[in-house]
């Protein structure tokens, strides 16, 4: 059957079972617009204040379903406003699909009204993009973008469409949507003895536990590994929930804001078993002096990542699921060990804590939050020093619980990631905890999620600073604090109101419990908790920049 290349848009969102999109309109996608409104039943629009919350929203969405996200947005302006959230993805691998329109292919390249090339500015941070200039291309272009977005490592890809590519006419085929399939097991028996054997013969490992292994549903095999060899367990920030929060194994964070004990194991360790992880930065600090008694075995479906910034002994690269269970089954059980004990040693000497002195501290409400929810809710963060507190005093139970840009470290996230995460998966209770700073960048999306009746909460952890950059110009910078206080007078709970959400003022711990209480009792409208908190609260313990791991500053 013949139909316009907006209506094949629409059908092959139907195919890949998408029933829900984030966007905002605008010239070039009038023709997709109109046919969404004509024949669009089954897929829910979501209407943001901005693209860069579709964005986000859109990323939300799939990091709390693990499905493909989905956002569209015109040409020009609409689509470089996408920009910081397909980065975003890109760097954190989610699966998301961006949809952008294009001035008329008769206008391409004259500096037309809204022309942008948006596929040359996003090539950098996507798996692949396409601008699609024939109608005859546009159902398996799309159906291609899809698959591209869930194999392998996920990510983002862009597809841009021709205003007059929407407009014309093309036969039109259902196709069944081709599922990404399995990774294969990547890596040989020979290979995988040898993991096991280096596993067998360690007496002070320890696994990292990254990201890669919550996208990889590998979760279960991770803890399988680690409680038959006693193995010891830390994350990575983008880690967090891969490995329960609460088991006697796990140790927390590694890192720049890991905790002392992890960073104390992984530099006595002899083994490092690192499971889907990138060794960033915040995570090695100084690569000369990270974990220097090891031999490091990476496993990693990517094998851009092997030795990329460290070196690796041990290389594994397949189906981080797969392998983690082969490893499980070749590993011998191991009793209690002197190595464990000493990590329990640690962790009594060396717990995360904060003055309790009757001063509301950030900790102590994310504690809260963590008890009042019984550990069960969906946490989206901004970036800073909420997004740290978050990680250090939430324990995360499951994978994709912890919904935060990792990698690009970006402001104003979480509001709109919160939107996508709670219309994802709308039985759970999202709680965004936020700072003022991030929080100010995209507070017009809580139009969206009134307008949506979304009950997600706003712990707004409210400094009146930049919080991590005044952090570092305190204990780097000599006090010097150049253009990070805001101060401005904002009322955040009258903000909120006047967007048709709900709020309260916080000042003193004993008013905490009440609060969140009373916000997370509501079923059908945002609401903030304004959370007034001391401006010189820092993230402790810290790594200075350049220092190995171990050598922390913890108060």
């Amino acid at each position: 059957m013949k139909l316009t290349g907006a209506e094949i848009f629409i059908e092959c969102l139907k195919e890949q079972g998408v029933n829900t999109v984030f966007g905002f309109p605008g010239g070039a996608v009038l023709n997709i617009y109109d046919a969404l409104y004509r024949t669009g039943k089954g897929i829910r629009h979501i209407l943001t204040s901005h693209e860069q919350g579709a964005a986000h929203a859109a990323d939300g969405y799939a990091r709390a379903t693990g499905k493909v996200g989905v956002c569209i947005a015109t040409s020009g302006p609409g689509a470089t406003n996408l920009v910081t959230g397909i980065a975003t993805a890109y760097m954190d691998s989610v699966p998301l699909v961006a949809f952008t329109g294009q001035v008329p292919t008769s206008l391409l390249g004259k500096d037309s009204f809204q022309e942008v090339d948006i596929t040359g500015i996003t090539m950098p941070i996507t798996k692949h993009n396409y601008i699609v200039k024939e109608v005859s291309r546009l159902a398996d272009i799309i159906r291609e973008a899809f698959r591209i977005a869930q194999e392998g490592r996920p990510g983002p890809v862009l597809v841009d469409i021709c205003k007059d590519v929407t407009a014309a006419l093309a036969e039109y085929e259902p196709k069944e949507p081709e599922k990404p399939g399995s990774a294969p097991l990547g890596v040989s028996e020979e290979e995988l003895e040898a993991a096991a054997l280096a596993i067998n013969s360690s007496e002070k490992p320890v696994i990292l536990s990254g990201g890669g292994v919550s996208i990889a549903g590998a979760s279960p095999e991770v803890l399988m590994l680690a409680e038959k060899a006693k193995i010891p367990v830390a994350t990575t920030l983008m880690g967090l929930g891969s490995f329960p929060g609460d088991h006697e194994l796990f140790m927390g964070m590694v890192g720049m804001h890991g905790t002392k004990t992890t960073n104390l194991a992984v530099s006595e360790a002899d083994l490092i078993v690192a499971i889907g992880i990138r060794f960033s930065d915040r995570v090695i600090s100084d690569v000369s002096r990270f974990a220097p008694n090891a031999r490091i075995m990476h496993i990693d479906i990517d094998p851009a990542e092997i030795g990329k910034n460290v070196v690796v002994n041990i290389p594994l690269v397949g189906n981080v699921k797969k392998i983690a269970a082969k490893l499980a089954e070749r590993t011998e059980a191991r009793p209690c060990s002197q190595w464990k004990m000493k990590i329990d040693q640690w962790k009594k000497a060396y717990p995360l804590k904060y003055t309790q002195d009757g001063v509301l501290r950030p900790q102590y409400v994310v504690e809260r939050i963590y008890r009042l929810t019984e550990g069960k809710a969906l946490i989206t963060t901004e970036v800073g020093q909420n997004q740290l507190w978050a990680a250090q005093f939430y324990k995360f139970g499951e994978p994709r619980q912890f919904i935060s840009s990792g990698g690009l470290g970006t402001m104003g996230f979480g509001l709109g990631a919160s939107i996508g995460a709670q219309l994802g998966r709308p039985y759970k209770k999202v709680i965004n905890i936020a700072g003022d700073g991030s929080f100010r960048m995209n507070c017009t999306e809580l139009a969206t999620a009134v307008e949506y009746k979304l009950p997600v909460v706003i712990a707004l952890l409210n400094n009146q600073v930049l919080g991590m950059v005044r952090q570092w110009q305190t204990l780097f910078y000599g006090g010097r604090y150049s253009a990070t206080t805001i101060d401005r007078g904002t009322d955040f709970v009258a903000l909120a109101r006047a967007y048709g959400a709900e709020g309260v003022t916080v000042k003193r711990p004993e008013e905490v419990d009440e609060a969140l209480k009373w916000a997370l009792g509501f079923t059908d409208k945002p609401v903030l908790i304004d959370f007034e908190i001391d401006r010189d609260e820092k993230v402790l313990p810290i790594v200075p920049p350049g220092a190995p791991i171990d050598k922390l500053i913890e108060e």
